[in-house]
């Protein structure tokens, strides 16, 4: 018998699929991040399966058991408090001693916040990296999002209420021009989705006070320099001239901050000092 990984809803219960509720319904036993939080979902879907704990800070003594039952045959199903078990969680570890015993591990799919907010961002998602939660010290969160804002493809990352207006004063401090979406309380009642320059959203959203649910920022990745002109490059090397830069570093400069060759960029700032 297989371990079942299934995806249960990350708002609106009405997204939970058949094949999920049937699964949760036939298990001998569910392991769930939190068995308080699962079992409200469970009396919404009358399902009255065995809820045990399983959680970031089960040991191997956890998962021990858990292969037990696997080796007893028993139907054994995975779950997390919302959405897709193992992203963002810990529940890897448990696939992982399952897999290396030999079982199979079957995927329920189902509701996942990264996906459900990539879909309706509107930002790119042929490329995209997703990184769970940003640090919560606001100089260790401060140096990540410079680091992910240099990567060309989409990011997505999850915030606490209580730390989104500060994260995305960041965001707009090191480039207020990014595209930024920010995503809050996906599938729910008041779901909302603000989009814009991270300057207008950080400002738009730091002026209603402190936000409430659970929150998605994405970002666009980092745009392209466009080609040098031979005007900027003509530009650069005069003003290199100007400063009284030696022709041998200068031309460096040049060859770095235009794509040139060196060879090319010498030339050129051999001519920008005759003139």
């Amino acid at each position: 018998m297989p371990l079942f990984v299934v995806a249960t809803p990350i708002g609106n219960l009405s997204d939970i699929s058949r094949r999920a509720g049937e699964v949760l319904a036939e298990a001998d036993v569910v392991f769930a991040e939190d068995t308080r939080h699962s079992r409200k979902l469970f009396a919404a879907l009358a399902i009255q399966t065995t809820l045990r704990p399983y959680h970031e800070h089960s040991d191997q003594k956890a998962r021990d058991e858990i292969l037990r039952l696997l080796e007893q045959g028993r139907k054994v199903a995975i779950i997390t408090d919302a959405g897709t078990p193992c992203i963002s969680d810990p529940g890897y570890r448990l696939v992982r001693a399952a897999a290396a015993a030999g079982h199979r591990v079957e995927p329920v799919p189902g509701a996942s916040a990264p996906i459900a907010f990539l879909s309706a961002a509107g930002l790119p998602t042929d490329s995209f990296t997703f990184v769970g939660f940003l640090p919560s010290k606001a100089v260790a969160r401060g140096a990540r999002l410079k680091e992910l804002m240099k990567l060309p493809n989409t990011v997505v990352c999850f915030e606490s209420p209580g730390r989104l207006a500060a994260a995305l004063a960041q965001i707009a401090e090191i480039d207020p021009a990014r595209e930024v979406v920010v995503g809050r309380e996906i599938t729910k009642l008041h779901e909302e989705f603000v989009r814009g320059e991270a300057a207008v959203v950080s400002q738009e959203l730091s002026g209603r006070g402190a936000a409430r649910g659970e929150c998605v920022i994405g970002f666009a990745g980092a745009r392209e320099a466009a080609p040098a002109t031979d005007a900027d490059v003509a530009r650069l090397a005069a003003a290199l001239v100007d400063a009284g830069v030696r022709t041998r570093a200068a031309s460096k400069v040049l060859a770095k901050m235009c794509g040139l060759s060196a060879s090319d960029a010498y030339a050129i700032m051999l001519g920008a000092a005759d003139e």
